[in-house]
């Protein structure tokens, strides 16, 4: 994985994750130079199959103002992910037998310096399970200090 533009925080926090894939984004215009800029933002996207193919919903990429006025994409258009189709069936097969839900987790450049987006299969955490993982964050912090204070 390359260089992380944008971070999907409250996916990580709201649900438990079981696989990650990576998958290349269809963009418009100036939306690739706008993702470079880190004008994106991930909060409440998800990813849908639809007619047999998977598109990233929700998600925020502002438009530059340098562009043709007379051409501004939408910003929250839904956007083509770019999978094999035995990826797309595998992730299908999830959410309709188990339940799962596909959301995205991060956008990033990789090594050839093309714009992907990380997706990931996971499902709903429940309210204690929130707590109990913000507790166990908090423990390991509060350890990692005492062993830099036990260092110093």
């Amino acid at each position: 994985m390359g260089v992380t533009i944008a971070r999907n925080k409250k996916a990580l926090h709201d649900f438990e994750i079981f696989e990650t894939y990576e998958a290349g984004i269809e963009l418009k215009g100036s939306e690739a130079k706008a993702i470079r800029l880190g004008r994106a933002n991930l909060k409440d996207s998800f990813v849908k199959i639809i007619k047999g193919e998977a598109f990233l919903i929700g998600a925020h990429i502002a438009y530059m103002d340098t562009v043709n006025p007379f051409f501004k994409p939408d910003e929250r258009r839904d956007r083509k992910l770019l999978l094999h189709r035995k990826q797309i069936d595998k992730l299908f097969g999830k959410v309709m037998k188990e339940g799962m839900a596909i959301v995205a987790l991060s956008l990033y450049l990789s090594d050839k310096n093309r714009i992907k987006a990380q997706i990931a299969l996971a499902k709903g955490k429940k309210e204690h399970d929130k707590r109990e993982s913000l507790k166990r964050k908090e423990a390991e912090r509060e350890a990692k200090a005492a062993m830099k204070r036990a260092k110093a």
